[in-house]
């Protein structure tokens, strides 16, 4: 069995050391971040496993606090007799390595005993002897060293500035990332980069960066089928009432109120799937709102002004059509109310799935029943605000301190709307089956028929994900 890979993250206090390996490792439980100094006063292990098993073992270490001193310190050692490692060897047998220097001194120990280290910079501090002396510290220890640049996108990083200086010291390889908020694939390209000093461990390297990458599609393929069951769950939705209660105000408004309910109930549950689906806490996700809408992440799908953006998006020759098995004569707080149109707006909006819906129309007109539904453009803002949450989870770091925003509307850009109202449209089939609702019915079973609609939603979500992407890139 293959020994995993053991690698020494190290660097200045408050680098950004733990947050780093929250998110390499995905536990955003390890350790603590913290914008205080100094928060790790021990060194952890943490494991990031690959198909089961142990393949890097990461050691998160205290931060380096006075370089320059153990460096003169270490100069006391200087006999020619002695290699950089053995008079580090040295130093830690004595009593400086359990005193003034012992924070350091668990670093430097640690160091000799991995087969490589990760130097974490804050790419945002300037330029200072202190980290010259770490830099020196660490090469004496003779293991390869990978320095990873920290809070590269923020304004004030000084990013070449470092380079120039790893240069100078030989370490001419440099990872790009940011532990708040990574750049996509910044994992894979780590492991290949560290693949280039440990050449001995490249084919196992190799192995965690390509599961990485799988790991990446079924997370997002999960993701897009949890979105799709939640669009065709929506679209199913069908309440029934005769006309009496619909003529009494309160009445109407309590049936209206309990399916949007009914409604936000399912997008804040499909919404809480994907923060545990990306390894997020219930409390990260923040107040996002859609332009000129307030309201939590689990927004109001029904307010007039999303709803009025979603009517401008779909009517930009981009319109999924009428909504399909539903007589929608009148609209209320985006929900169609059915059953007393014309018989010819009846087959209109049955003729693309037969004479069921119609046949089932007809005799509710004869009783005198109406039916509430969940209009196209409450699918569409649906459809929208989740695939938004999808992409901030996606570009999010799990050091990350900050609630989670889901950022601009990308889906009002021209290349994301065409792939959005496909994704509405591919959901329409669930409107002619009221049973495909899920509930709390003790014997619902899932038809294969719905099965297939949620793998051709979750198609369509895909590319609407892919479209966005490239929208924002």
């Amino acid at each position: 069995m293959t020994e995993p890979i053991r690698i020494a993250v190290v660097g200045h206090t408050n680098a950004g050391k733990t947050s780093l390996l929250r998110t390499l490792t995905r536990r955003v439980n390890f350790g603590e971040v913290s914008q205080q100094p100094g928060t790790t006063r021990h060194v952890e292990a943490v494991e990031l496993q690959v198909d089961g098993r142990a393949a890097v073992r990461f050691f998160d270490t205290p931060g380096l606090e006075d370089a320059v001193a153990l460096r003169e310190h270490l100069a006391a050692f200087d006999d020619k007799e002695f290699t950089p490692p053995e008079r580090v060897r040295r130093f830690l047998q004595g009593p400086e390595a359990h005193g003034a220097f012992e924070q350091e001194a668990k670093v430097l120990r640690t160091l000799l005993e991995v087969d490589a280290a990760f130097l974490v910079i804050d790419a945002r501090e300037p330029v200072l002897p202190k980290f010259r002396a770490e830099i020196e510290l660490l090469n004496a220890c003779a293991r390869p060293v990978l320095p990873v640049l920290n809070f590269v996108r923020d304004a004030e990083s000084r990013e070449p500035a470092w380079k120039e200086l790893l240069s100078a010291y030989g370490l001419h390889v440099v990872v790009r990332f940011d532990a708040a908020a990574p750049f996509v694939g910044a994992e894979r390209e780590l492991y290949r980069d560290l693949a280039t000093l440990l050449r001995e461990r490249r084919a196992q390297l190799d192995g965690v960066a390509a599961f990485l990458q799988a790991e990446f599609g079924q997370r997002r393929q999960a993701a897009a089928t949890r979105i799709a069951e939640l669009l065709v769950d929506a679209a199913a939705m069908r309440r029934s009432a005769s006309a009496v209660e619909f003529a009494i105000e309160s009445s109407r408004l309590r049936l209206i109120a309990a399916l949007q309910k009914d409604v936000f109930d399912k997008a804040q549950q499909a919404a809480s799937d994907l923060l545990a689906l990306y390894g997020f806490r219930e409390g990260d996700a923040d107040e996002a709102p859609l332009p000129l809408v307030e309201g939590r992440w689990s927004m109001d799908f029904f307010h007039p002004e999303a709803l009025k953006d979603a009517g401008i998006l779909l009517g930009k020759g981009v319109a999924v059509g009428a909504a399909v098995g539903v007589v929608a004569d009148l609209a209320l707080h985006g929900l169609s109310l059915g059953a007393g149109a014309a018989l010819g707006g009846a087959i209109g909006g049955a003729l693309s799935q037969g004479l069921g819906p119609l046949g089932r129309k007809l005799a509710n007109k004869l009783r005198d029943v109406q039916e509430l539904t969940v209009e196209d453009r409450v699918l569409f803002v649906i459809a929208s605000w989740q695939l938004r949450l999808l992409r901030a989870l996606e570009q999010r770091g799990h050091a990350a301190v900050d609630r989670i925003a889901a950022g601009a509307d990308a889906a009002g850009t021209e290349a994301a709307r065409r792939p959005l109202a496909e994704v509405v449209r591919a959901a329409q089939p669930a409107r002619s089956h009221p049973d495909w609702e899920t509930g709390p019915r003790l014997r619902w079973r899932e038809a294969p028929q719905r099965q297939d609609v949620v793998l051709r939603v979750a198609e369509r979500v895909r590319t609407a994900a892919e479209a966005i992407e490239q929208a924002a890139a």
